[in-house]
């Protein structure tokens, strides 16, 4: 069976957020409590990561998956990338490096911010004292992980380009405020949809709740599932107003693949 798992589902600061006793922040409901975002995909045999956020050894101890045989990454953003370093045991396990797929924009950020695997000194990934790992550059043509095709969504996070994937006919679309033209194509026909909505208030870089729902309406999904969400919006409440085939994703949450 392939499943695909949310091993994180909040916004950049996660929930609670430092400091803040709102309503959400100090709930006792678990699916209130999200780690930034990533999933996982359980894919003929092997482990396909999307996205390295912060608590990424926490989510994979959580969901109790040693081994990694791929990542996916969306973007640059702090959030979605600087988990990264926890890959480092992974290669032992693998028996080899953990081959990461991005566009130019983010290998550029990902050299540079972990220019200590990459750059001068990198040899000593020998001694496994930093991440063993190749990079993959893609472009927006499909390419094959583990079995599965990958079709590279480009959408627009205010002025950054980011990525979503779809795999056969479940898409992932986390970070994003606006869907390109040439993009909408690529979303058509889906089982499952995966969207980004962060809060009710419009914001200049994530879809806001009405943004989201209309995106819905438009392209009409069998099943959707809400991610990268903040603490204005509490679990619950937003499983009892959504409309039928829309659900709030919580952390944990697992899914066959359609």
């Amino acid at each position: 069976m392939q499943t695909f798992t949310f091993l994180g589902t909040g916004t950049s600061v996660g929930i609670p957020m430092l400091g803040c006793s709102c309503p959400v922040c100090i709930s006792t409901n678990p699916r209130n409590n999200r780690y930034r975002c990533a999933v996982l995909l359980r894919l003929n045999g092997g482990n396909l990561l999307i996205d390295t956020p912060p608590e990424l050894r926490l989510q994979l101890l959580r969901a109790a998956t040693p081994a990694i045989h791929g990542v996916l990454l969306t973007h640059y953003h702090a959030d979605h990338l600087h988990g990264l370093d926890d890959l480092r045991p992974i290669p032992f396990l693998i028996g080899g490096p953990v081959p990461l797929y991005c566009n130019s924009d983010t290998e550029v950020r990902l050299r540079t911010v972990f220019s200590y695997a990459f750059g001068p000194g990198s040899e000593l990934v020998r001694q496994g004292f930093v991440p063993k790992l190749t990079i993959n550059r893609i472009t927006n043509a499909p390419f094959e992980v583990l079995g599965q095709q990958v079709i590279p969504i480009p959408l627009e996070h205010a002025h950054f380009d980011v990525l979503g994937f779809r795999m056969g006919n479940l898409a992932y679309c986390t970070d994003v405020k606006t869907i390109p033209k040439s993009s909408w194509p690529l979303l058509e026909d889906l089982d499952v949809l995966v969207l980004g909505c962060l809060r009710r208030k419009s914001h200049p870089a994530h879809l806001s709740l009405d943004e989201a729902l209309d995106v819905i309406d438009k392209l009409r999904p069998r099943q959707t599932y809400l991610t990268h969400i903040s603490h204005d919006l509490d679990h619950d409440e937003l499983c009892r107003e959504l409309p039928a085939g829309v659900l709030p994703a919580h952390d944990g949450l697992t899914i066959e693949m359609p």
